[in-house]
């Protein structure tokens, strides 16, 4: 057992950024914290690397300037002059053969002006007919949780949905808006269209100004923002002065109460540890936290309720080509910053980013013996497509390649590839995603000392993965201010 100095230990099961943001809000608190990470690495779904002798993301780059949580954090780590802003931000649709703009005035892929909406030539005529009629339709009732796709669609008509609704929110879960909950994934939309009959006003309401020429840039400032050594530097840096313990390589296996505790079991099966706490927060996906609560008293509607996230598994492909490849003057010739693909039009390719475009900061750097270099990240995968995910890396490659190709006007193969991974890497808020999180929240409010965070709640960017972990250590904080010291918290290796 090892001595704790008279502080309650508080272990965080989880070294993603929404388990290191909540050990970094313990810090400088009166508590004793661990990090138990599974992995050999951390971040979760935040990672960097180089490709081309260039740091570029391999998963999560940018955070919403939006929502404040995850800005908020950068700024109390002191990574503040760290911060990278875009440049264009500005995003096509690739649909009906050609590179279109994706409309400026819309709320993720819902469009407020319909001649905006005609003039981008997303929809067919007859496509913006249909959405048009959502101006005159009569009020649409709902009873209870409905989908994106049966609520848009019934406004909007199904054009909406397949090449504007459904192509955003594939960017953004790799799910699909026929299973997605319109209330757990768009909640702002979803409210403001119960206090407007048409759902194009609702969108319009949610709109602030912008300034003009730029989809991605609001009046005050650019939407999103970035570290300039890439999103992934963030959860080591955290690690590293939060002064929490961290293990990687700990796989917690069991949790049960504890007196007035808990024990974990961590490690392998053939050779586990104990590790006593007298408060736990679950900073992990859905399945793994089903299993820890599973022989937990009083759990069952949680692990029932965590039983039912799915997840979907994606695919992040990164090519680095000459910036002479592209017909001049490069990606930025084309006047956007990246494109989505609608799911019917058949492509592997969801999303791509002109990184090089997007991030100034990554254009300076990336050059070559003969010349300047554009990145291009593209994401490969919605949930359901797992046998394309299967392919070997190199065949991945060349698809996206391809695929770009013929999308841009490219000439010639990269001159360096690299294939990223996420397999279960982002929760499905399907129908009634919020009845189940209900549940989980109810059983862990009756469990004292117990916690949870990430993203299978509130929403799958890192503000909202760091909203939740705030929320969880404030939790185990007031829990701890409430109680006297257990006496017992430490760890047997």
């Amino acid at each position: 057992m090892e001595p704790t100095n008279g502080r309650p230990h508080v272990v965080i099961v989880g070294g993603g950024i929404a388990g290191l943001a909540a050990a970094f809000f313990l810090r400088d608190e009166a508590v004793r914290v661990t990090v138990l990470e599974g992995s050999p690495r951390l971040g979760g779904k935040l990672s960097v690397s180089e490709i081309a002798g260039t740091a570029v993301d391999e998963g999560a780059e940018a955070l919403l300037v939006t929502r404040p949580e995850g800005t908020e954090l950068i700024a109390e780590a002191g990574l503040a002059d760290q911060r990278a802003d875009p440049g264009s931000t500005s995003s096509a649709i690739w649909t009906l053969g050609a590179l279109r703009p994706l409309p400026r005035r819309q709320f993720m892929g819902v469009p407020s002006d319909m001649a905006e909406l005609a003039r981008s030539g997303v929809l067919s005529g007859e496509g913006v007919a249909r959405a048009g009629r959502d101006l005159e339709l009569p009020p649409t009732t709902r009873d209870g949780d409905v989908s994106v796709a049966g609520y848009v669609g019934e406004r909007l008509g199904a054009e909406v949905v397949d090449r504007l609704v459904d192509p955003l929110l594939g960017g953004v879960y790799a799910g699909r808006s026929a299973e997605l909950s319109f209330d757990a994934t768009l909640p702002a939309l979803a409210a403001a269209s119960r206090r407007h009959a048409s759902l194009a006003e609702a969108a319009r309401s949610l709109l602030p100004p912008q300034a003009p020429g730029s989809a991605g840039t609001r009046v005050g400032g650019p939407v999103f923002t970035t570290l300039a050594g890439g999103l992934g530097m963030l959860p080591d840096y955290l690690a590293k002065v939060s002064d929490a313990e961290v293990r990687t390589g700990a796989m917690a296996r069991e949790l049960m109460p504890n007196g007035h505790g808990w024990r974990l079991t961590v490690g392998s099966a053939a050779a586990p540890g104990q590790v006593a706490a007298d408060a736990v927060i679950l900073a992990i996906p859905a399945r793994p936290a089903g299993r820890l609560l599973a022989d937990v008293p009083g759990a069952s509607a949680a692990v029932t309720a965590f039983g039912q996230i799915r997840y979907a598994s994606m695919a992040i492909v990164t090519l680095a080509y000459p910036r002479s490849a592209f017909p001049a003057p490069g990606l930025a010739g084309l006047g956007w910053s990246g494109y989505l693909v609608p799911a019917v039009d058949g492509r592997a390719v969801k999303a791509v980013t002109f990184s090089t475009v997007k991030w100034p900061h990554l254009a300076g750097a990336a050059a070559s013996e003969d010349g300047a270099l554009e990145i291009v990240r593209c994401s490969v995968g919605r949930i359901g497509e797992e046998a394309l995910l299967q392919r070997a890396d190199d065949e991945l490659a060349a698809l996206a390649a391809s695929e770009l190709a013929v999308a841009t006007g490219v000439r010639g193969g990269p001159v360096a590839t690299r294939v990223t991974r996420w397999g279960g890497a982002l929760p499905q808020y399907t129908v009634g995603h919020l009845d189940r999180v209900a549940a989980i929240r109810a059983t862990v409010a009756a469990h004292p000392g117990l916690a949870v965070c990430g993203a299978a709640y509130d929403g799958v960017g890192v503000p909202a993965c760091v909203a939740t972990a705030r929320v969880a250590a404030g939790q185990v904080l007031a829990f701890l201010a409430g109680r006297p010291p257990a006496g017992h918290a430490g760890a047997v290796r």
